[in-house]
């Protein structure tokens, strides 16, 4: 007779095997966004409408320009991350991969020029 707990006899047991860590990571940084994205809006709405040189003045503080950052690395993550589940869960075989390298392409190429106009600002 095994003496083991619910979760230890369930690990592993799904089809990925992977399944548990990538819901996990989604609940984290939802819970994170949560918490990052109304500051960036306030920040990105002091921003907005206003002339090219207070939007540089604003971006260009420590505070806006590691928040923005912040939204935009794990922003894209999040995204890439809840796109491969849908895809994994609506498609198969071939085109499920391709559109899961779509999907991950597009987040890590929008997040590179998110932060390279980011950093043009702030340096």
């Amino acid at each position: 007779m095994r003496y083991i707990t619910d979760r230890k006899r369930a690990n592993g047991m799904g089809a990925a095997n992977h399944g548990t860590g990538r819901h996990w990571y989604m609940m984290v940084s939802a819970v994170g966004l949560a918490a990052l994205v109304p500051i960036f809006i306030y920040y990105f709405g002091t921003a907005l409408g206003q002339g090219h040189e207070a939007v540089i003045a604003i971006f260009s503080r420590p505070l806006p320009a590691i928040l923005t950052a912040l939204v935009l690395f794990f922003g894209m993550r999040h995204f890439a991350e809840g796109a491969t589940v849908m895809i994994e869960d609506y498609a198969q075989g071939i085109t499920r991969r391709l559109l899961v390298i779509c999907a991950q392409s597009f987040s890590y190429g929008l997040m590179a020029i998110g932060l390279f106009a980011l950093a043009k600002i702030a340096l």
